[in-house]
């Protein structure tokens, strides 16, 4: 090793000797991210028992001394025409029957059956009755001019009745007083004795359009039918199922009142009950076609369970078109019948 005079350099003390510093870069934790919980799942929600529909009870109440005013009227009519040449035998027209009865009604007592004997007193009257075009009888309490009439010795009468909270009059108590009245006019009291026969009583005053007893707990939506059947002489019988519904229950300053809608179909059992029955030809199996067309309306008041209006109307029509080619060509004729009854009954006050 080769020394060079005054290259000689000072080797420096240990104590001089410093390590190298290194810079150490420390980094900030990072913070924990948030817990992401799941969604909670909702609690399962308790089915609630249902609730059984809201029923009425459509049914007649009766208090004893409760006191009423109602008007019933009752039409009956029937036409025969011939459209086209009519021939010389040929006898049309039409009949027409309508009775318009006013009455009071007076509730005497109920039994524990809910039963109620019934005071009815005649208030007013109208009878009308025509017979082939041709006036027969036009009688108006309003306007009387015989005061002996049997019809207006009617007026003030009174007669008892017993009627079921369905509507059914299942007795004529007391008639003897009004029958000696109308007795005492100054002509044959036919159509006033007549009008008070139990059977035709019965029919005026009955109620054959509300539920049968046990069902007469209803909500809306509810039906209910009832059969009936009507003679038509030469032309037959006829039987039709009425359906009853509950459409709706409205409140007004008299209660409660159910909107009941009725609409009818011919009964197919009860008519091959009918025509097992008939004696002789039906007349209208000689007509080729048949219109029908029955329906009702019924506004009872719940509250105080009694009728507020009711209404019913029945339309047949029959037809027979001439079937002879050679007839037919040169004018077209044809036997036209029809039928309409209708009833309707209204409280006054």
């Amino acid at each position: 090793m080769l020394a060079c005079a005054g290259c000689e350099t000072a080797a420096p003390k240990a104590d001089q000797i410093q390590p190298q510093q290194q810079t150490v870069t420390t980094q900030a934790p990072k913070a924990p991210a948030p817990e992401v919980k799941p969604p909670e799942t909702p609690p399962a929600l308790e089915k609630l028992p249902s609730q059984p529909p809201v029923t009425e009870t459509v049914a007649l109440k009766f208090n004893t001394g409760d006191s009423a005013t109602y008007k019933v009227t009752t039409e009956a009519k029937q036409s025969v025409k011939w459209e086209g040449t009519v021939p010389q035998d040929f006898k049309g027209g039409t009949n027409h029957n309508r009775v318009e009865m006013t009455y009071n009604q007076q509730v005497q007592s109920v039994d524990e059956n809910g039963n109620a004997v019934l005071k009815i007193t005649v208030e007013a009257l109208k009878y009308f009755s025509m017979r082939r075009d041709e006036l027969h009888m036009n009688f108006d309490s309003s306007n009387v001019k015989d005061p002996n009439d049997p019809l207006a010795l009617l007026i003030g009468q009174s007669y008892t009745i017993e009627m079921a909270p369905t509507g059914e009059v299942t007795k004529v108590l007391e008639m003897t007083n009004a029958q000696k009245a109308v007795r005492r006019g100054s002509r044959v009291p036919r159509v006033a004795l007549r009008l008070l026969r139990p059977d035709t009583t019965k029919q005026r005053h009955s109620i054959p359009f509300l539920p049968d007893a046990g069902n007469e707990n209803l909500a809306v939506n509810d039906k209910w039918s009832k059969v009936r059947s009507f003679s038509f002489g030469l032309m037959g019988a006829k039987a039709y199922e009425k359906v009853y519904t509950l459409k709706k229950v409205d409140d007004s300053p008299d209660g409660k009142i159910a909107n009941i809608k009725m609409n009818a179909i011919p009964s197919t059992e009860m008519a091959e009950e009918l025509h097992k029955q008939q004696e002789g030809e039906n007349f209208s199996e000689r007509f080729s076609s048949s219109n029908d067309s029955y329906n009702g309306h019924l506004k009872f008041n719940l509250t105080n369970g009694s009728i507020e209006e009711y209404s019913e109307e029945l339309l047949i029509e029959w037809l027979a078109v001439d079937s002879d080619p050679k007839t037919a060509a040169k004018e077209p004729t044809a036997l036209k019948m029809g039928v309409l009854r209708t009833y309707k009954l209204e409280k006054i006050k």
